[in-house]
């Protein structure tokens, strides 16, 4: 059942630059893939999501569910085969003479009437294998390599091959639901650490200048898409190529004007932006990821500078201040604007005044032209003025105006699972937060610990089937930065929960016994959170660390539901009650009286 090729593609063919300056307001199964990739979500589709909502709420659940399958326009102009053949510069085969389509997908069990369908070839398994699945559901064609074409012939259907059907995927995609990237402003932002955020502030900019106009905003990433405000749950950082172009597509259908877009470094590798070119491109940092993806960082900056090619984009954000963006200040083919949160004279836009918060920070942003902007990053953590600034200077290389940006952004209400607040009445910090590699982790406890008077208890795992060189590195930063320092289960997936923690005590154990805190092995996530808060005291923080927004736990290959918020807030609740029965039992007895009044 179903398909999914995912193998490694360099790049789509290079498109028109295009004009620099940017525009002006103008129920199927679903996806499954052969061969999962690591920014894959692992959550089972009746996990749901977490939308935006004010950190001290537990957040709402998506309108739209994934199980009813990647969103599809409602009308569809019918595409003739021939013309897609034209396109795809190859032979229109016999029957395509009257034939049209009206969708594309990769997965063969979610073809629809009219569709073609993408044959791949994956690492198991051939899509051709499954071309008898998307005749029988009403495909009008098949597009796969020649490896494929037999089998797919053997159908019926007209069948088009080329060399590389993945590399063309997208593109095809785009012309059949007629071009919907050109009717959006679309910024996508690439990077290690922050597209999440950084992605849901250009978000808030965006509907702050598009509310006097009455449009609607649209956002892509990790956590969810937006419709305006129907959310639905992702099922990876970038949707694939097919129904990354049918989202845009509904995105115009229904009034979306903007978008903003993580684009992961897998979607790159992979063509999943294929087809589309994007208004702004911002890049936020660069630190070791996906080493089980990429072979080494060279090439994962690689991947990560093709956002910034002519065939990506038309304008470029980059950090000043980190090592990979002054490199790729010299090697972007579009033209570039710069950002410092650490207000470096030399970049474009610099933040001066900065006043970091517990719950947010403030500060001055000065423009190349001496223009000055009071903004405010709505989340905790100096690395979020960062995030905030290349947000306001993205909102502004596409021709918003920069206190229209400031204000979106700072009205931005929180982002799910980034330095996320559980508040439960108690006299302690409770945060819950994504950060799932060693440079992350570092920055949220140096974060926290600038915020908090007493003393900081985190609780961190690592993914199994991920790269564990990392681990001893993550076991290091938490003993070394936090008074208690639990170490507990993530993912584990396929490997040995104990085996993945036994690598991280070996990193805690490096840390020098008189620069680290308490240690403590919990291989239960949910008891490992009840031992923190149970250490928490008037004036400490209490952190989750690593899952942040997701809503289950792979073990074993088995998808159970963890919800770190959750299980957060009861074990403070639990807490809680445990305090008032002992303070009632501390309580000495009421003495009896005869009844009468003294």
């Amino acid at each position: 059942m179903g398909t999914d090729a995912q193998n490694q593609h360099d790049g789509p063919d290079a498109a028109p630059p295009g004009s620099p300056s940017l525009r002006g307001t103008p129920s199927a199964p679903g996806t499954l893939t052969a061969v999962p990739q690591a920014d894959q979500n692992s959550l089972s589709p009746s996990a749901g999501g977490r939308a935006v909502a004010p950190t001290t709420e537990p957040a709402p659940k998506p309108t739209t569910d994934v199980s009813s399958g990647p969103p599809r326009p409602a009308h569809v102009r019918p595409v003739p085969l021939a013309e897609l053949a034209l396109q795809l510069k190859t032979d229109a085969p016999a029957g395509t003479e009257d034939a049209a389509a009206t969708g594309i997908t990769h997965d063969s069990r979610a073809v629809r009437p009219g569709d073609v369908y993408a044959a791949l070839p994956g690492a198991r398994f051939h899509g051709a294998d499954f071309a008898s699945q998307a005749a029988s559901l009403g495909a009008v064609a098949v597009l796969t390599d020649p490896a494929g074409t037999e089998r797919s012939a053997a159908t019926g259907l007209p069948v088009l091959t080329v060399p590389d059907p993945r590399g063309r995927m997208g593109a095809l995609a785009a012309a059949i639901y007629g071009e919907p990237g050109k009717d959006l402003l679309q910024i996508g932002i690439t990077g290690t650490s922050g597209k999440t955020t950084t992605a849901y502030l250009i978000e808030g900019g965006l509907r702050k200048a598009a509310e006097k106009a009455g449009d609607l905003t649209g956002l892509i990433g990790t956590v969810e898409s937006r419709i305006g405000d129907e959310r639905l749950k992702s099922e990876r950082t970038t949707p694939e190529a097919t129904d990354l172009q049918a989202l845009f597509a509904v995105m115009r259908e229904r009034g979306v004007t903007s978008v903003a877009m993580e684009v992961s470094s897998h979607a790159l590798v992979l063509g999943r932006v294929d087809g589309s070119v994007f208004d702004v491109a911002v890049f936020n940092n660069l630190s070791p990821e996906h080493l089980d993806f990429h072979p080494d960082m060279e090439d994962y900056f690689r991947a990560k500078r093709q956002l910034f090619t002519r065939a990506r984009s038309r304008a470029g954000v980059v950090n000043f201040d980190d090592e990979y963006g002054q490199r790729l200040l010299t090697e972007s083919e579009v033209p570039v604007t710069t950002f410092s949160a650490e207000g470096h004279p030399d970049a474009d836009w610099r933040a001066e005044d900065v006043q970091v918060g517990p719950l947010g920070s403030t500060f001055t942003a000065v423009g190349p032209k001496d223009e000055s902007v009071r903004a405010a990053a709505p989340i905790a953590g100096p690395f979020n003025v960062a995030n905030a600034l290349a947000a306001l200077t993205a909102l502004v290389v596409a021709g918003i105006d920069p206190q229209t940006a400031a204000d979106g952004i700072a009205s931005v209400p929180g982002v799910p699972g980034r330095l996320e607040r559980v508040d439960a009445g108690q006299d302690y910090l409770a945060i819950v937060d994504y950060a799932h590699k060693p440079d992350a982790v570092e920055s949220v406890l140096y974060a926290m610990r600038k915020v908090t008077d007493g003393r900081v208890h985190a609780v961190l795992g690592c993914g199994g089937d991920r790269d564990p060189h990392k681990r001893p590195a993550m076991g290091s930063a938490l003993a070394r930065l936090a008074d208690t320092a639990v170490l507990t289960s993530d993912n584990p997936r396929s490997e040995d929960p104990l085996a993945i923690l036994a690598t991280m005590l070996a990193g805690a154990a490096e840390v020098p016994a008189y620069e680290r805190g308490t240690v403590v092995m919990e291989e239960d996530r949910g008891a490992a959170i009840r031992l923190a808060v149970a250490r928490a005291e008037p004036g400490d923080t209490v952190l989750v660390l690593g899952k942040g927004h997701e809503l289950g736990q792979d073990i074993a290959g088995v998808v159970r539901p963890f919800d770190d918020i959750a299980v957060l807030r009861e074990a403070i609740r639990l807490k809680q009650e445990e305090a008032g029965a002992a303070a009632a039992a501390a309580m000495p007895p009421r003495t009896p009286t005869n009844g009468t009044d003294a």
